[in-house]
């Protein structure tokens, strides 16, 4: 029971890191936004930790990047698309019983989560721009425009994923399976 309790805290804090490092491998656009790994490791923590854990992870480590970088005050806001993110991946998660055994899978539940994604970015964005003065139709039109940064990231996340998920999980039962049998 204690070892389990351990390798969790440890688990989480290593896909805390992860996420801050994938979110640092960043390729800047001419918008101003940069296209990272960070959601790529996001999703991958909820699909192993589950949707509590893996959601406090990347969102720890996103917010752990944005003190680091000049974003503190959007900190809070990333722990929060976290966990709205996380909760769409963990429910397409569970529409495959936890055990997704094709790519397909996964990449269904990477486009789901995609899309609470990009629905995130879209309502923050918009809030952001009337929270500035705009009214509400311009608001969403120049928050849509900020969009394929977003598109690009969610993109590049279903197709790691979709690699990495089979190796890893195998590797991580692997790894734990050991652990315990000893």
């Amino acid at each position: 029971m204690k070892n389990t309790n351990i390798q969790t805290i440890v688990l989480v804090a290593l896909f805390t890191a992860l996420t801050v490092i994938g979110t640092m491998i960043k390729i800047p656009l001419p918008t101003g936004a940069f296209v990272h790994l960070g959601n790529a490791v996001l999703l991958l923590s909820v699909l192993y930790l589950g949707y509590v854990k893996g959601s406090l992870a990347g969102g720890l480590g996103f917010a752990i990047f944005d003190i680091l970088n000049g974003y503190a005050s959007e900190a809070p806001y990333f722990i929060f698309e976290s966990f709205i993110v996380g909760a769409a991946a963990y429910g397409l998660f569970l529409l495959f019983k936890k055990n997704p055994t094709h790519v397909w899978q996964i990449l269904v539940i990477a486009a789901g989560t995609g899309v609470a994604k990009l629905l995130m970015t879209q309502a923050k964005n918009t809030v952001r721009q009337m929270f500035l003065g705009m009214d509400f139709v311009p608001a969403i039109t120049a928050a849509a425009i900020k969009l394929p940064a977003t598109v690009i990231n969610v993109c590049l996340t279903a197709l790691i994923v979709s690699f990495l998920y089979f190796p890893l999980k195998k590797a991580l039962d692997r790894t734990f399976r050991q652990r315990f049998v000893q």
